[in-house]
């Protein structure tokens, strides 16, 4: 078991309180599959009726879990549902034993909650090829089937934790035709993020009606401006899972409706900028944005080359507004750029522009800004209107401190 770290200084004060959302009950469990003295499996169970709607990552060495996942969404809603979730063990790269371990799993979890084993979806979060002891999770069902309740989604936030310092939530609340609709989401991630799908594990449920293809529309939509803009350390899970359950227990159809879409990825972008600020051994949350490129996908290339450079991520770290640093990362990211036309600001102090050092600039105010917590860098092209945002945190010693001794 890693060892245990004090809370990231970026995390909320507090776990939000999160709204009860009809038509979804929570347990959590000891089950000991990897950790000792903590809950490790949660189990939701989803009434008739949801939708289910999700994203994978593309990772050619994804588990077994997700594959399973992946095959099943799409199907009808008129049955009910359930999700399953371990940490400590990713069954990934277990070859056949995984996929023996989720047959059982979800197989079991149907008859413990009388719904179709096609309706079952489990995740797996931890390390990486060893065996999943899932008879551990199985017998634990029936338990977790009587302890199920509607307040119990902080418990399940905390039991899907593995290197995360403080479990993560977030949620809205709209009113369409002055009824409300609530959103609840919880995640977990901290290591081995740089999502290119969704992101490490998230579970996000609403009690809005909608079809599940509107809902997969959205999902799909708002994960590539949320999820899949934040890196904290450029590797991407065998692992990461988001699944997003419309249960339709309010009665109140959003199907195209723009403030239920809004507030869906407001909920999402929260609980993303929570997993960067949980980034192992972060102690500085960095939004990083680029203007004037070719294109949105350009921009976004360039952006994620800057946040994804250990050199510029050592400069965070170390206070340091070294402008050069990010030049570099503009130049190798293989989107199009001039030298001669770029420009470069820390926070609110031009630092570079026209392809060297700004006339005016003041180098004691960027250090200034690099001194904060919250930094911004953005970065001028000069070839476009293509625009993109992305988030990340700095390396430090703590992330080599944590990932020396995960296994351990």
């Amino acid at each position: 078991m890693a060892k245990t770290i004090a809370v990231s200084p970026l995390a909320p004060a507090s776990f939000p309180k999160l709204p009860v959302i009809k038509g979804v009950t929570f347990a959590t469990i000891a089950a000991g599959v990897r950790y000792k003295g903590r809950t490790d499996v949660m189990l939701a169970e989803l009434a008739p009726g949801t939708a289910i709607a999700g994203a994978f990552t593309r990772s050619a060495t994804r588990s077994a879990s997700v594959l399973d996942c992946q095959a099943k969404l799409g199907g009808k809603a008129d049955q009910g549902a359930a999700i399953i979730v371990n940490s400590g063990n990713s069954n990934a790269f277990t070859g056949r034993a995984g996929v023996t371990a989720v047959e059982a799993i979800t197989e079991a979890a149907a008859k413990t909650c009388d719904v179709p084993q096609a309706r079952v979806f489990t995740s797996s979060t931890g390390v990486i090829g060893e065996p999943l002891p899932f008879e551990r999770i199985v017998t634990s069902l029936d338990a977790l089937k009587s302890a199920l309740n509607e307040n119990g989604i902080e418990a399940a936030a905390r039991a899907i934790m593995t290197t995360d310092t403080f479990p993560k939530g977030a949620m809205a609340e709209i009113h369409v035709a002055g009824e409300p609709v609530r959103i609840a989401g919880i995640a977990k991630g901290s290591g081995m993020i740089a999502p290119d799908m969704a992101t490490m594990l998230v579970y996000i449920f609403t009690d809005a009606a909608i079809d599940q293809a509107a809902l997969q529309n959205l999902v799909s939509r708002h994960n590539e401006t949320t999820f899949n803009c934040i890196t904290v350390d450029s590797d991407t899970s065998t692992s990461d899972s988001l699944l997003v359950a419309a249960t339709g227990a309010s009665g109140v159809d959003v199907t195209g409706n723009e403030s239920f879409s809004s507030a869906l990825e407001s909920v999402m972008r929260d609980l993303a900028h929570q997993v960067v600020r949980d980034g192992e051994g972060a102690t500085k949350f960095v939004e990083i944005t680029v203007e004037g490129a070719l294109s949105d996908a350009d921009a976004k290339t360039h952006a994620l080359s800057i946040a994804n450079s250990p050199l510029v991520k050592t400069a965070i770290a170390g206070e340091d507004p070294n402008w050069g640093r990010v030049v570099m990362a503009v130049g190798k990211s293989g989107a199009a750029a001039d030298r001669d036309l770029l420009s470069i600001r820390f926070g609110d102090v031009t630092v570079a522009r026209d392809g060297c050092v700004s006339p005016g600039y003041n180098e004691a105010e960027a250090a200034a800004h690099m001194k904060g917590q919250e930094l911004s860098i953005t970065v001028g092209i000069g070839l476009g209107a293509g625009r993109a945002t992305v988030w990340t945190c700095d390396l430090t010693h703590a992330y080599i401190d944590i990932n020396a001794d995960y296994r351990s």
